[in-house]
């Protein structure tokens, strides 16, 4: 049986990597990596340092072109199914060709259970029956937690909630029953329609690497430093990826 682990490599510094995470590294004879294009290249050259670094001698590395997608689709939930079906076909491939008996290995960013397909995509692939694995989860550091670390705070406040959302989702409104909001995939900047009201802002972009940017004050008076600092990242490196929280009624 061909057997699959899912590793959690953290948002971006290799020192994210827990020990169950080198160890699930070291023992892997193949790693799956997904070519995203030229524009994340860095995203591919961390994620052989790691190898070279972790992972034992012969290991093989075998990649696939990542699907495009529509990124402001009209039919979001159509477009991510689609997205979701052809990345599986891609997927497939590359398990098909483990052979019985290896261990092959996805190096999923952050962690595994939160905002990542890859999970989600392998039960995909065993509903279809045609490529028989098992597969394991290894946790990591999100980029959440890289964020409340970076801006030393905590991510609720005593005996409060808080929720974790999309940029999409933050603009159709505020969530219901929160004062405190942690937002990723926000390509829109949505955090721009509550510069009007008393919220604290903790953002940062590429958490963990060298290219790490973090701002942090009232809304009001940093939404246009982040929006610049943004802008000016994207255009610099080709992608970004942001996360941060909303914090209402202070600090």
């Amino acid at each position: 049986m061909r057997q699959i682990d899912v590793i959690g490599i953290g948002a971006g510094d290799p020192g994210h990597l827990t020990l169950q995470a080198v160890a699930a590294i070291a023992r892997a004879d193949v790693f799956f990596l997904l070519d995203k294009g030229e524009a994340k290249d860095s995203m591919i050259r961390l994620r052989r340092d790691i190898l070279a670094a972790h992972a034992r001698p012969g290991h093989r590395v075998a990649e696939g072109r990542d699907p495009d997608r529509d990124r402001t689709p009209a039919d979001y939930t159509g477009t991510i199914a689609d997205w979701r079906t052809r990345r599986a076909a891609v997927m497939a491939g590359l398990i098909a060709d483990l052979a019985d008996g290896e261990t092959g290995a996805f190096l999923v960013w952050g962690d595994p259970a939160l905002y990542d397909s890859t999970i989600a995509i392998l039960d995909e692939i065993l509903s279809a029956g045609g490529v028989p694995f098992t597969y394991t989860v290894v946790p990591g550091v999100s980029s959440v937690s890289a964020l409340a670390a970076r801006h030393r705070t905590g991510l609720n406040r005593v005996g409060r909630p808080f929720q974790v959302t999309t940029g999409r989702r933050l603009a159709e409104g505020w969530p219901d029953g929160v004062d405190d909001v942690v937002v990723m995939l926000d390509a829109q900047q949505a955090f721009t329609a509550y510069t009007g009201q008393d919220v604290h802002i903790y953002w940062g972009a590429y958490l963990g690497t060298p290219d790490e940017i973090a701002v942090e004050g009232p809304l009001a008076e940093v939404a246009d430093e982040i929006l610049r600092v943004r802008a000016e990242a994207r255009e610099r490196h080709g992608w970004i990826m942001d996360t941060y929280l909303l914090r209402r009624g202070g600090s």
